[in-house]
């Protein structure tokens, strides 16, 4: 495999808070579809400390993951934390008993959050709060949910915010309000639809943060693309998924990863796409499979 700087290399989130591009998506550690406790309670603490070990200072997780199940691994596994160690959550919604997302962003609500995930996660202060739009709801404004996240982080709860699941006005909006750090949305190698925003995070010095990063267009045989993806993996002794991830470092140098992952072995394979290093001619191989703004499905 070719190699590049281990872990993708460095990018400053915040104040004190410099961490390695390439970090570990929790969201997987609880059960089926994110609800309930994981099969094994034990595999899922060895993923975390293994992450430690290859180095990830920087964790996403969130108290609806479970609910509550993945805050209470993440503390169990690592708390003390290290210095310099960055928890990221988010904010803004709820699971009910038949394991649905619902939103749950009234700021008075979004206060209560925070704190329920100050206590879970044992720490004072929480390093990223991402703000989880879940769409329009009657009587509460976006600036409204901003500003309480706004009002913590002047209280010295919050050490920086990040947005999840917005459009490019919402970012625009939240900045006018307070500094937003950091900006999480779906994009990945066969998925574009926000690449305005993150052009605009990029131009803004704030992190972009992918989620599904590992889009599943490439796993199946039925796009140009895929082919694409094999030919360069198998030239670097790499997978498709690692050639994915790795393209997605390369896309902007902002950009920090999070896969996700409840396998010791899916965890360290992840990790080790910090290290692929693509050839300009491959990346130019993969920025034509979708154009900006747009699907697999959508270009072919």
């Amino acid at each position: 495999m070719t190699t590049a700087n281990a872990l993708g290399g460095r990018f400053p989130l915040g104040p004190g808070l410099e961490i390695n591009r390439v970090g570990f998506g929790a969201m997987q550690l609880a059960g089926p579809g994110v609800f309930g406790p994981p099969a094994d309670r034990e595999a899922a603490i060895a993923v975390l400390r293994r992450a430690v070990e290859l180095g990830i200072d920087h964790i996403d997780t969130s108290d609806f993951y479970g609910p509550w199940v993945v805050n209470e691994l993440i503390a169990e596994a690592l708390h003390p934390y290290e210095a310099n160690f960055v928890v990221a959550t988010k904010i803004g919604a709820y699971r009910d008993d038949q394991a649905n997302w619902l939103p749950l962003n009234h700021p008075a609500a979004l206060r209560s959050q925070v704190h329920d995930n100050l206590r879970r996660l044992r720490t004072d202060v929480l390093d990223l709060v991402y703000l989880r739009d879940m769409g329009p709801q009657e009587g509460i404004t976006f600036a409204d949910q901003v500003g309480a996240l706004h009002d913590l982080k002047q209280q010295g709860l919050i050490r920086t915010i990040g947005l999840s699941n917005v459009e490019l006005g919402h970012y625009a909006e939240a900045r006018e309000i307070t500094e937003i750090a950091s900006v999480q949305n779906l994009y990945n190698v066969v998925n574009r639809t926000a690449a305005t925003l993150l052009d605009a995070t990029t131009e803004a010095g704030a992190a972009f943060v992918p989620f599904f990063p590992l889009g599943s267009g490439f796993a199946d045989s039925r796009a140009r693309g895929d082919e694409d993806l094999k030919a360069i993996a198998e030239a670097h002794g790499a997978t498709q998924a690692q050639v994915s991830l790795a393209w997605l470092l390369r896309r902007a140098s902002n950009v920090l990863l999070i896969p996700g992952t409840s396998s010791v072995a899916h965890l360290e394979e992840n990790t080790a796409a910090g290290t692929l290093a693509l050839d300009d001619s491959e990346v130019a191989r993969l920025d034509a499979l979708v154009a900006e703004g747009e699907t697999l499905e959508e270009a072919h």
